[in-house]
């Protein structure tokens, strides 16, 4: 949600205890910063998560063969930890929050489990 409207859905790996890559990360509330990789070119870098470093929102679509712990934003569900067009729905995610995040201000990313998990 960006101001409490829902814009996309996000794709993460199972829960498995808040593991090193292999889990997603503990409830929460994360700060975004602009951050810059050769691999993932701009993206946002979650800061603070407890027990882990370098969790990243980037694009992908299927959490089980290309996330190690990240986020990515999907314009809907497909599956179990999969979903569709995350690259597009990425790049409104950065053209929202990056112009904010360069005026200065904070962005935060409030992480909730589900209500069926």
């Amino acid at each position: 949600m960006i101001n409490g409207v829902g814009l996309f859905h996000t794709i993460e790996l199972p829960w498995k205890n808040n593991e090193h890559q292999v889990s997603y990360i503990p409830e929460g509330r994360y700060e975004l910063v602009k951050r810059y990789s050769p691999k993932f070119k701009w993206h946002l870098w979650l800061q603070n998560v407890p027990n882990r470093d370098l969790i990243l929102i980037h694009p992908y679509n299927d959490a089980m063969r290309e996330a190690k712990g990240c986020i990515a934003p999907v314009t809907t569900i497909t599956g179990e930890g999969k979903g569709d067009k995350s690259r597009v729905v990425f790049e409104k995610l950065k053209a929202f929050v990056f112009p904010v995040l360069e005026r200065g201000e904070k962005v935060f990313l409030v992480v909730m489990q589900k209500e069926n998990d």
